[in-house]
């Protein structure tokens, strides 16, 4: 049986009226300001199924620019995300489409940070708070926010991806998944690691100093 957290047993603790449109919104845009890994300061979150067509009674577009903000799903300011959000300096726009066959509470970011970082994140609201997120600038990944979780770009070379499981498996942390994913041989790959340990940042240092990496993003869990 995989990893289980208390969403699965007594649902998320939440202000609004639905799970998977307000608290599971909620963790996706965390996850998203998370992965951009600095504060967001420009956006565009496409809106897909449900939550294209459902979204605003539920609250859904509120809880994902709260996300953005770093809000928790109980947190009481959720209602005045857009506010706190101008307050901030955060300049978003929502759009609607269709992104093919993927769940139906689906949304795309795509951010810009305060430093000039660029990403696309695309994710899934899938029930009872939980959710998954699926693409990371054009990559597949597979991450749920369960683990601290490593986010690697990458050159496709032998030896690139052997270089980090040694450096994790010095500093005695355990790899719990992993997926690579490329753009083609020889290009640029995503690598994701989930850990069961928090990765320190001395090691996180070193990662980065090895040669044909071009970003290592720490993500901390969900949980």
């Amino acid at each position: 049986m995989g990893k289980r957290n208390v969403f699965d047993l007594i649902g998320p603790i939440m202000v609004g009226p639905s799970s998977s449109h307000t608290a599971g919104a909620v963790r996706l845009g965390t996850m998203a300001r998370r992965i951009l890994g600095e504060e967001p300061v420009r956006g565009t979150i496409i809106l897909h199924g449900s939550f294209a067509t459902t979204g605003k009674g539920h609250g859904t577009n509120l809880a994902l620019v709260a996300g953005l903000l770093g809000m928790e799903p109980d947190d009481e300011r959720i209602p005045e995300a857009p506010k706190i959000a101008k307050e901030r300096g955060l300049n978003f726009t929502f759009e609607t489409a269709d992104l093919g066959d993927i769940h139906p509470n689906s949304v795309k970011f795509d951010l810009f940070g305060r430093n000039g970082c660029h990403v696309e994140v695309l994710g899934s609201s899938i029930g009872g708070g939980s959710i998954v997120i699926r693409e990371i600038n054009g990559f597949q990944v597979d991450i749920k926010g369960d683990y601290p979780t490593l986010v690697i770009l990458q050159q496709d070379l032998p030896g690139v991806v052997a270089q980090v499981t040694f450096l994790l498996a010095t500093a005695q942390i355990n790899i719990a998944h992993m997926r690579v994913a490329r753009e083609k041989k020889g290009a640029q790959a995503l690598m994701v690691l989930e850990t069961d340990q928090k990765i320190d940042e001395a090691v996180l240092g070193l990662m980065r100093k090895l040669p044909k990496i071009y970003q290592v993003l720490a993500i901390e869990s969900l949980e």
